[in-house]
């Protein structure tokens, strides 16, 4: 069967793969869970040395998202559908919000969110490059914190993010490893601050 599909593909490429737009609404529209690796890179408009990170995403949707940044500084964000918690092992302090203040129209919101894109995210195909075509999200709301956000897909998959936030800093997501609908355990979603640490918020 996926042989025939391969062909078909590139028989039928405007309907196999279709533009950025397309893919993204396919990709969600089939995935109701993802695990996957990222590679974070954050580059400043001051052209200060860019900042690297990497870490593990779960998510199921819609509102489910655990966020875990590995190195080079633990930080850990889970959201369970209801509440949203930001854990900074090093400042030993745990922030929590409301989901839907906490991703709201924010580029989890993409992921994480229900298939109402275009409620909050003005949508269009913003061309190809190297294999993988992209989608550009323009927020809708103004309090968004970031300007727009590009999602590329190569062959239907989630490939990489590239965000543009109201500061002039662009941050580059790549993903790896990713696998679409796994069963997750519901312990990933939850979280209970330790013992010791400042909670600020709800």
């Amino acid at each position: 069967m996926r042989a025939i599909f391969a062909v078909a593909a590139l028989l039928l490429p405007g309907l196999a793969w279709a533009g950025g737009v397309d893919q993204l609404k396919r990709f969600l529209e089939q995935t109701r869970t993802l695990r996957a690796e990222f590679t974070q890179t954050v580059t400043a408009k001051s052209g200060r040395k860019p900042q690297h990170s990497s870490g593990l995403v779960a998510i199921h949707r819609p509102g489910k998202l655990r966020w875990e940044i590995k190195k080079p500084y633990p930080q850990l964000m889970v959201g369970d559908g209801d509440k949203f918690w930001i854990y900074d092992q090093e400042l030993a302090q745990v922030t929590i919000r409301k989901v839907g203040q906490a991703i709201g129209s924010t580029p989890a919101a993409i992921l994480a969110g229900n298939n109402e894109l275009e409620r909050n995210f003005s949508l269009k195909d913003d061309g190809e490059n190297d294999g993988v075509e992209w989608a550009l999200a323009v927020p809708k709301k103004t309090d968004s914190g970031f300007d727009k956000l590009r999602i590329g897909f190569s062959a239907g998959e989630l490939k990489a993010m590239e965000l543009y936030d109201n500061f002039g800093q662009v941050t580059y997501i790549g993903f790896t490893h990713l696998e679409r609908n796994p069963a997750l355990p519901a312990s990933l979603f939850r979280f209970v601050p330790p013992k010791g640490v400042d909670v600020v918020g709800e």
